[in-house]
Parts: structure tokens; sequence; C-alpha cells
């Protein structure tokens, strides 16, 4: 058979890798249409995975939407050609492309707030699977799966971190370090929505710079490190999950990061305008885990902070809370492999099951820095 996956974001590489590279050995056709945005065509590279690049864009939300109708005019094109059997994808370009092309798509979502794009999406689609921590309901074709979807690439059954990357970051063996991660907020799901800016990046960097060497790793490369108490990730990011691990702790206003930090047993700090009420459902069983915290203000932000790192025995406490978290959890890789083996028709898949509504576990009695 053959399949098209979309990846429009570093994460979606990640997010699809292994299924390609099985779905490959095992004898099947596969193409990926990939857009041009930060290191995504760099991780398709470093993976070795066939791809054609359907259009590029900066970190601005200007960028995309002025680059829109010449992006679908190109994917389409490069998919009539390819004439896949399924498309998988995450939103607009997968579902409109396969509808336009004949072919069935099959939606992984993991965003509630992207809510124009399920709009515009979800009813062209075979099927849409998403976490079992989903709290919107897409529909009678909506199925949901135990986990997150970087369990694809960090479930235990996956993952084998690199022993050699403290070496590669310039780091000693026992030297402490964070990283600080800054999200562009560019995707149209982040319209109107803000992270960690301005004096706010100097003042957290400083207070970590007491405790740990800090690594920034800026999305959209405009933070004046100079004037900053650290030094800039700069590995190939392909080895960003390697450095995350071995990490004492992640901080960000980014989304994705925060759950592998989480999956990686690495203690996570996520600050953005998502944070509250309404926010997503995975950052929230995550944090009723005791795996990450979300909290809303800079001094939020240095306070929980502080406290990691001047903790004893944070690793270990860590490391069983994934351990435990991920005991139950399903390697996505297998589903991915299994929905397109199944042609996109997920309801005989015992990996998998239609949305019901159910909530996500409550929080654990004591989940802060020195509880258990």
């Amino acid at each position: 058979m053959k399949y098209l996956f979309f990846t429009n974001t570093p994460a979606h590489v990640h997010l699809y890798k292994h299924a390609v590279r099985t779905l490959r050995e095992r004898g099947h056709d596969v193409l990926v249409l990939a857009r041009d945005y930060t290191c995504t065509v760099d991780l398709l590279e470093w993976y070795e995975l066939p791809y054609e690049v359907y259009g590029s864009c900066g970190t601005t939300k200007g960028s995309l939407l002025s680059r829109l109708p010449a992006h679908y005019a190109r994917a389409i094109r490069l998919a009539l050609r390819f004439d896949p059997d399924l498309v998988f994808g995450m939103g607009g370009y997968a579902a409109h492309t396969g509808a336009v092309i004949g072919a069935p798509t099959v939606l992984l979502i993991d965003s509630e707030p992207a809510s124009f794009d399920h709009t515009i999406s979800t009813p062209f689609a075979r099927a849409i699977i998403t976490p079992n921590t989903f709290r919107k309901d897409l529909g009678e074709k909506h199925y949901v799966f135990s986990g997150f979807k970087e369990c694809a690439y960090l479930h235990p059954e996956i993952y084998e971190p690199d022993p050699t990357i403290r070496d590669r970051l310039g780091v000693g063996p026992d030297e402490p370090y964070a990283i600080l991660r800054l999200n562009a907020f560019g995707s149209q799901h982040d319209v109107g929505k803000k992270g960690i800016t301005g004096s706010a990046r100097r003042h957290i960097a400083d207070h970590l710079d007491e405790e740990a060497t800090v690594l920034v790793s800026d999305e959209g490369d405009d933070t004046d490190l100079e004037n900053i108490s650290a030094r800039q990730f700069d590995l190939h990011p392909a080895l960003m999950h390697d450095a995350l691990a071995e990490a004492e702790l992640l901080v960000a206003d980014t989304q994705t990061m925060v759950t592998e930090a989480a999956l990686l047993g690495t203690p996570a700090i996520r600050s953005n305008s998502f944070v509250g009420d309404d926010d997503m459902g995975n950052f929230v069983e995550l944090e009723n885990q005791g795996l990450i915290h979300n909290v809303g203000s800079v001094d939020e932000i240095v306070d929980q902070a502080m406290g990691v790192l001047a903790s004893d025995g944070i690793d270990e406490t860590w490391q069983r809370r994934r351990d435990e978290f991920l005991s139950d959890k399903a390697n996505l890789t297998e589903i991915i492999v299994d929905v397109a083996t199944a042609n996109g028709r997920v309801d005989e898949l015992e990996s998998v099951r239609q949305f019901d509504g159910a909530l996500a576990s409550e929080p654990s009695a004591a989940v802060g820095v020195g509880s258990d």
C-alpha cells in the first residue's frame, strides 16, 4: 500500500518517524509531505525519511496565512502524483488534500483549543484519533488511545537515550543544567496566545543560573543571549530529547516539549496563556500525576524552579512517577502502523476505543516537590 504523511512542524516528524520506517520495512511505499518550518526539514534529513516540501513559512502568523493557497496547490499536486491509499495528518492540510484526491484520511489530534481547524478538517476524515485525556467530542468518528502523541517516540519500548549527550553539550558528568525553551507562537492555534517574553526571560535565566547551567532553545531566535546568564542550545535539533532526558529541569512556554519532558522523567514548568481553567486535558493530567507544573506568572516560575533545583532526590522521584504513569500507556507507533494496515478503519482495533467523554484521572494525593 501507499501512505502519505503530513509533517507541518518538527513535532510531526517525531510523531510519524518510527511508523514511516516500520511501514517501509514491511514493503509499503511511503512519502512525507513537509512544510519547511523551523527545523522540520532538518529532522527529515537526519532521520533519512522520504519527503517532498509543499511550502515554507516563518514563525509569524502572517507568514503562514499569506502562503496557504500556494501550500494547498503544491500539496495537492504532489499527492496526486503519489496517489496514496491513505493519508495521515493533524488538520486541514491532510484532510482537504485527501478529500480532493479521493483518499481516506486519518487525523491524529491532541490540541482542544484548535477549534477552527477541527471544524474545517474533521468532517473529511475517515477516523479521528486523540489521546484519552482529550476533553472535546469530535463526533462519531472520534477514537482515543491511552497515552499522548509523544508516546510514538518517547515510549519506553522505543526511546533509547544517547549516552554521549553531555559530551556533545560540553557539560560535566555531574554538572546540573536546565533548559529554557521559548516558543515562537506562530501557528494558527496560537492566535491571541503568548508565553515568556521580554525581560521575563532574563529574570528567569538569572535565577536558574544560581543553581544550574542554563541552555536556551528559542524557536523565534530573538532572545539576546548577551544580556542573559545562559548559552544557546546549539546541537542538532534531533538531539534535543537526549539533552532533555539528562536535564535537571525544563522551563518552557511551549506545549510539546513539556509533555516530552514528562515522558522522559524530567521536571517541567510550563507557563503560557493557555494555562488556566480551560487548559488542555493532557497538561491537566500530567500535573495531576506530579510530572509538570502549570503556572501563570514569572514569580511562580521562579519559585517552582528554585524548589526543584534545590531538592535532593528529585531525579529518583520524577523517574518513579514517570515509570508509574507510562506503565499502562500505549506505544502509539504500533497503533499508527495498525491503523495504516487497516486502511484507517479503526473500529475493530483493540488499541483504540470510541470517545465516550470519560475524564482523566484525579490528582494524585501528593504531588509536591518533596512530598514523595
